[in-house]
């Protein structure tokens, strides 16, 4: 799985050969991946908001209580899989549209490799500087669309004309999967569980 990761970060085209090539049984060992890989943001973004903390204008650092952030880090990793999966789901259920074999699994893979370089990025909340925090936010998602354009094509066995125009609707259906994400995030903030600060 590491492998992987590596290898889209810096070959990606050979690496999405070789996961367009794997069986729908190898495919299906590749799950774990997101599960594993979603840890990390969740986890850095625990310490960095409990024991770093940020702050705005040079002020006095803000931070989290322990119990707060636990709540919000755990609320915050299972959306990231759950993001995953709905996004995998809808490749899978688009890819009949634009010509190409697929099954439920192969859609979470795809969608699960893609997050990749978010996943990663995730890793700067140990320091919670927000331009910093910002910016490897926007490279990765902007890395993370070109993962997408260009694997569509390789792993799901289209033309590159329908691959274009395939991974434009996915992005689309990131976007309006981001908002709900955000919306649901207030929400949450408002009527559930608000950040209690120290």
């Amino acid at each position: 799985m590491l492998i992987h990761m590596f290898g889209l970060m810096m070959q990606p085209r050979r690496q999405w050969q070789l996961i367009g090539n794997l069986s729908e049984k190898n495919l299906r060992r590749q799950i774990p991946y997101v599960i594993l890989l979603a840890l990390l943001p969740a986890v850095a973004w625990y310490f960095g908001t409990t024991k770093i903390g940020w702050s705005i204008g040079g002020g006095d650092p803000v931070k989290i209580t322990g119990q707060s952030a636990l709540e919000l880090v755990a609320v915050f990793y299972c959306t990231m899989v759950l993001a995953v999966v709905a996004i995998g789901y809808f490749i899978h259920w688009m890819a009949k549209t634009y010509g190409a074999e697929t099954h439920p699994m192969k859609g979470v893979v795809v969608a699960g490799f893609t997050a990749t370089p978010i996943f990663l990025a995730g890793i700067a909340g140990v320091y919670p500087l927000l331009w910093l925090d910002i910016l490897l936010a926007t490279v990765a998602v902007a890395y993370a669309v070109y993962l997408l354009y260009l694997g569509i094509p390789i792993v799901m066995g289209v033309s590159e004309e329908r691959g274009f125009l395939f991974a434009s609707a996915i992005v689309t259906v990131s976007l309006v999967v981001a908002v709900l994400i955000m919306v649901g995030t207030v929400l949450f903030w408002s009527y559930v569980s608000a950040p209690v600060f120290y």
